[in-house]
């Protein structure tokens, strides 16, 4: 890894806390289930939230996770799928929004204006008790790899952003064709003008329309930089059909060397850089996470794997 040191702070975590793979793997053997949060907080400063993607939180529970985690440790918020352009069933949605929400006749709703706007009022209540606890990171807008230049414009995510506009805002596109030729730049520049931060990705070297270019680190708010690690399986990538199928990806020690020069390199332009593995196979992604920090030089305590404690 370099030597020099990046002038930004430098945040490592997990996409989720909870996986099914990090409560079999590398969470102590029968850890009650509201203790993992407070485990995960004592190796990591930072989580990226997944479980909203498919729900609104409650505020009790996002009361909880703020009296289980320390004051500096901060909450990234994935934003509902309805908002991300992609496909939802009704029953995704908050009941109250159910009774006034369009669908298909395959229960897939109809995104419009109204229910946009209501979606992003219900987040806005666990969004400000963790904003009041100090404790909200960035929102991430990971958008559908059917929301392309193709059929849509970036302009159709004005009034998401608008409504969003005291918040920090990151919007990961999974449509290589934003950032392939011509439409780079326009690309760019509409990040810039809506000081949204566009994700950085760690993915397989392939030029599949779903896999953005792993090389490319476009610093369009300079505020903050946002990495995201989904591993290098190509054909698991582009085949998988769940999650974990998808990221299924155990980074080496020399390629955790890479990805912290990279994450250096952001905060060399970025105020602050969350970097987030999603190879959520196993404990691939938290055990790849710790060695980050360490690649960093961040002071962690020692946490062997399960595979090492028998």
């Amino acid at each position: 890894m370099e030597t020099e040191k990046a002038k930004s702070k430098i945040l490592v975590g997990t996409a989720s806390w909870s996986d099914p793979g990090f409560v079999e793997h590398w969470y102590p053997k029968k850890m009650p289930a509201g203790d993992r949060l407070a485990w995960y907080a004592q190796h990591f400063e930072m989580v990226e939230v997944n479980s909203t993607f498919y729900s609104v939180p409650d505020a009790r529970l996002v009361e909880r996770w703020c009296q289980n985690t320390p004051a500096d440790f901060v909450f990234d918020v994935k934003l509902h799928q309805l908002l991300s352009r992609h496909s939802t069933n009704l029953k995704l949605l908050p009941p109250a929004l159910q009774k006034n929400a369009e669908a298909d006749a395959r229960g897939r709703v109809k995104l419009t204006s109204e229910i946009e706007t209501a979606m992003i009022e219900a987040f806005r209540r666990p969004l400000e008790i963790l904003r009041r606890e100090g404790k909200l990171g960035m929102l991430l807008l990971q958008l559908s790899p059917g929301f392309s230049p193709r059929k849509h414009e970036l302009d159709e995510l004005d009034d998401l952003s608008g409504a969003l506009a005291d918040y920090r805002l990151a919007i990961e596109l999974r449509n290589r064709n934003w950032v392939e030729g011509d439409e780079l730049e326009p690309t760019l520049n509409y990040f810039r003008g809506h000081a949204a931060t566009l994700v950085s990705v760690d993915a397989p070297a392939e030029p599949h329309f779903t896999i953005m270019p792993p090389d490319l680190d476009a610093i369009t708010n300079a505020k903050l930089a946002y990495l995201r690690l989904h591993g290098r399986n190509a054909h698991a990538y582009t085949t998988g059909k769940t999650v974990a199928a998808r990221f299924n990806y155990d980074y080496t020690d020399e390629e955790i060397g890479e990805v912290a020069d990279r994450a250096v390199n952001l905060g060399k332009e970025a105020a602050e850089v969350h970097v987030v593995f999603n190879n959520n196979a196993l404990d691939y992604a938290p055990h790849a996470a710790l060695r980050m920090r360490k690649a960093l030089g961040q002071m962690i305590p020692p946490t062997p794997r399960q595979t090492e404690l028998f």
